[in-house]
């Protein structure tokens, strides 16, 4: 039994089950790492910023965090990323053939997403703009909306 007010560190997965809103059995606190002090750090650069020791899931798990009634959850939602985003795909389009492994280490697991993506995309225009593209075709994303505004102006 525990005394009421006690704070304890629980996996993620009790926490959901344990959270009811109507009940309040319990309340969430985040984990420091998602406290504003905190955020402001993981905003700089992610040169510089080792978010992937910190957390390789870092985004994953903040955005399960939004399920809990935190009055920082839109601050744990826009702010790192968002800041981020930008100097990773910058990083990933101006680093053709070279070893971009220090850079990469330090990302969380969707900003290595991301960047993989950027450096995709960076290596299919360089092999179409050299000729060795057999023809230009469109992303799965614009596919996938067409046929969704196709189906539904049908209906």
């Amino acid at each position: 039994s525990l005394v009421q007010g006690s704070k304890l560190e629980v996996p993620l997965w009790l926490a959901k089950g344990l959270h009811d809103s109507r009940r309040r059995v319990i309340s969430v606190e985040p984990p420091k790492i998602y406290k504003e002090a905190w955020r402001m750090v993981f905003s700089a650069d992610a040169n510089v910023v080792d978010l992937h020791k910190m957390g390789p899931y870092y985004y994953g798990f903040g955005s399960q965090l939004l399920n809990f009634d935190n009055p920082e959850n839109p601050e744990i939602a826009q702010t790192t990323f968002i800041s981020r985003f930008r100097r990773i795909m910058d990083s990933s389009q101006n680093a053709y053939n070279e070893d971009t492994s220090a850079l990469v280490a330090r990302m969380d697991e969707l900003e290595r997403a991301l960047f993989r993506a950027g450096q995709k995309g960076l290596n299919d225009f360089q092999s179409w703009e050299k000729g060795q593209a057999s023809q230009i075709t469109a992303s799965s994303l614009v596919q996938n909306y067409g046929k969704r505004k196709f189906t539904d102006m049908d209906g």
